[in-house]
Parts: structure tokens; C-alpha cells; sequence
């Protein structure tokens, strides 16, 4: 069978993560959406989503196709259903569809023709950026236990400090010794080829992905994830930092998320909790305004290829978009539009040649091309986000 994963209704509402990549691609947990859904599926899948990031994620469409929601993360029960569809049925949760069978094309599909399933059961969706934070403990404890069945971890080092050692699993290469490891709140993931540097300690759930670093004296608090070749330091609370991206200095980052190929400078501070301990309100793309969160606690939301400079400080609750460049005293303010160079004093507008010049040195140095592919989606972006910049 051949499985579609699509955007449906959220792509716009995870903005500025949805830019460059689709739902499917998103990492939340351990494994982004996609991968979680081909560890359960046992296929590869392709992707449909917005037609200027069909190039670099194309959609193979065959005679039979199974179409996926990638808003959904998969269950054992969901992903059986979903391999008992027959075509035209359908399988909803609530109002919105999961998945459905087709011969057809999918631009129109009309599911009145359609026999509905119900889906019943509990199930992680992710609906909102502040949902990659939020529900990254339930998503990492899915993860952890899909990983991990049948498996015998590394042997812990003996200079490790350990509580609940049994919620802990190091993967091959990786490189450990006198830091504290905590799982007694829920499990860590060490994975392949890591390093954690000494006297760090680390409160579970936690996931370190393959090649990602952890710096000296480190402070983690759970429901963390550090995506690929990604590199924390100081003081992190229930953050995700999706690849590519480095928090390597002292400086608090808390219920926040880092698209890949970020860089944040020494001493950068985030705060999480306004001082009158209101509900935060985000930038919404699709209000193309401030919208309240339903949250206490929120952070920094920032999208790929951004950087700050040292001791940049975040309010509470700000956006930023693709390719942002920040940079002096006082905060910037708390929506900063793809593009941005900058800081407090005011924003001129980052050109893409400029930022180009950039990605590529940036993503050299991990060995990764910058391709024409990237550079369309840029320029794409660019134009798109060009309302919101004081050109």
C-alpha cells in the first residue's frame, strides 16, 4: 500500500515551523511525525503539502493510495485501522479525518461518499505551535517505549549518577561520564553518537538524538528534546530544538522551540511566565494578529535558520520567523517577521542573498548542502512573509 502523509487543516496555525517543511517533518518527541508513522507502518511514505515545498517533498501518487493526517501522531490501534481500510472508507476523529483510502485525485475529495469509521480511543495531535512543547513528555514516553521494545541499552558508565536507571537507554557512541541522570520522572534517551559533558545534570523525560551534544554543567529539566546534531548549554525547561540548531551557552531557554539551523548567542535569555501570570498571547499567522494560547507558560517560538546575538532577551510569548537576524540591548519585539535584521532600535530587511551567503557556511560546516531546492523555498518565503516587514 502506498501512504500519503498530508498537512490537513493545521499547517497554517504551526507557522513559522511549517515554512520550510511539512506537518509530517516536524520533530516532536524523539522521531519526527513521519518517522514515527513509517516505524509503525513499515513503509517509507511521501508527503502532499504546500505546491513551493513539492520539489524538495514530493508525493508519489500510485493506482491505490491510503492519504494520512500528519497532525496525528500514531497509536498501535490507530495504524491497524488505518491498515484495514478498504477503499472509500474513511477514519475520523471527532470532525476531522484521519485517514482515508482513494483510487482518486486528491484535490477534491468528498467524504459524504464515504464510509466513516470512528476513532474512539485517546490520541496525541499536534493543533498549535505551543503543542511541540506542551505535549513533548507524552510524546517522548511514546517514542521511548517504540525505540527501545526488545532492546538492551549501552551499559551506563559507572561514573554516572543515576536515579530510576532502568527509564534510561544509551544508543551506541555515545559519551558519557560524571553527569546525573534522573528518569524517575520519566525515561531518558541518549542516542547514537552524543556526548554529555561532565557535571551536567538531567531530569527525564529527555531525548538526545543522534550527534547531538550536551556542554559542560549543563541543567535540564524535562520534557526535553535535543534534536540531531543539535548543542544546549546552560539552562533548558521543556524545550525542542528540532536539528541543526544550537543553545551552547549559559543563558535560560524554557517552553520554547527551535526550527533547525538556529543559533542563539551566549547569554540569551527567554522568559516563559508573564509577571502578571496572565495567559500568554502568540502571533497567529492565520489571525495575522495576537491570539490567546490557553497557557501560562510560553516561550520563544523560532523559526529555521534564525539567529540572536549575545545576550539577546525574549519576552514572553515571541514569534520569529524564518531567517531573522537579532541582534543588541532591550527586547526585541515579541513578533519578528522572517527576514529581520535587527534588534529593539528597529528592523531593516535581511535580503536573501545576504542570507544565503550565510546558510551555506552555516551548513557546510555540518557537512550539509544548502541546494537550489532550499534557496526556492527561501525566496518563496521571502515573498510570502514581505507584509509584515517595514520594507
Amino acid at each position: 500500500m502506498n501512504y500519503i502523509l498530508f498537512d490537513g487543516t493545521v499547517r497554517n496555525a504551526l507557522l513559522p515551523f511549517t515554512f520550510t517543511r511539512p506537518v509530517a517533518d516536524i520533530r516532536m518527541g524523539i522521531l519526527t511525525i513521519r518517522e514515527k508513522w513509517e516505524k509503525h507502518l513499515g513503509y517509507t511514505t511521501t508527503t502532499l503539502t504546500e505546491e513551493y515545498l513539492m520539489q524538495k517533498y514530493p508525493m508519489v501518487e500510485m493506482e491505490e493510495n491510503i492519504m494520512i493526517n500528519a497532525s496525528f501522531l500514531p497509536t498501535v490501534d490507530m495504524v491497524a485501522m488505518i491498515q484495514g481500510l478498504k477503499e472509500n472508507q474513511a477514519i475520523f476523529h471527532g470532525e476531522e479525518v484521519i485517514a482515508f483510502y482513494t483510487k482518486d485525485t486528491q484535490e477534491e475529495v468528498d467524504f459524504d461518499t464515504y464510509e466513516s469509521i470512528e476513532y474512539t480511543e485517546n490520541c496525541l495531535r499536534l493543533e498549535n505551535t505551543w503543542d511541540i512543547f506542551q505535549k513533548n513528555d507524552a510524546a517522548i514516553r511514546e517514542d521511548f517505549a517504540l525505540l527501545t521494545e526488545g532492546r538492551t541499552s549501552q551499559p551506563i558508565p559507572t561514573s554516572i549518577n543515576t536515579i530510576a536507571p532502568e527509564n534510561i537507554f544509551i544508543e551506541k557512541g555515545a559519551k558519557l561520564e560524571f553527569v546525573t541522570l534522573n528518569a524517575s520522572g520519566g525515561p531518558i534517551y541518549i542516542g547514537k553518537d552524543t556526548e554529555i559533558m561532565e557535571n551536567s545534570v538531567i531530569r527525564g523525560p529527555f531525548a538526545l538524538c543522534e550527534g547531538a551534544q550536551v556542554k559542560l554543567a549543563t541543567k535540564v529539566y524535562g520534557a526535553t528534546t535535543v534534536g540531531p546534531h543539535s548543542r544546549i548549554g546552560g539552562e533548558v525547561n521543556n524545550s525542542v530544538l528540532f536539528g541543526y540548531s544550537n543553545k551552547g551557552h549559559d543563558g535560560f531557554l524554557g517552553n520554547s522551540v527551535l526550527g533547525e539551523w538556529c543559533n542563539l548567542g551566549a547569554d540569551t535569555n527567554n522568559s516563559n511566565l508573564k509577571n502578571n501570570y496572565d495567559e500568554v498571547k502568540l502571533w497567529s499567522y492565520e489571525k495575522e494578529g495576537f491570539a490567546k494560547t490557553g497557557t501560562q507558560f510560553c516561550g520563544l517560538m523560532m523559526g529555521d535558520h534564525s539567529k540572536c546575538g549575545i545576550n539577546t532577551m525574549f519576552n514572553t510569548g515571541t514569534v520569529v520567523g524564518v531567517s531573522t537576524n537579532i541582534f543588541g540591548s532591550g527586547f526585541p519585539r515579541n513578533f519578528v517577521p522572517s527576514f529581520s535584521w535587527g534588534g529593539a532600535s528597529g528592523f531593516t530587511t535581511y535580503i536573501t542573498k545576504k542570507a544565503f551567503i550565510t546558510a551555506e557556511i552555516v551548513m557546510a560546516r555540518r557537512k550539509v548542502a544548502f541546494t537550489p531546492e532550499d534557496a526556492a523555498i527561501m525566496e518563496h518565503i521571502f515573498e510570502e512573509t514581505k507584509k509584515w516587514r517595514k520594507e
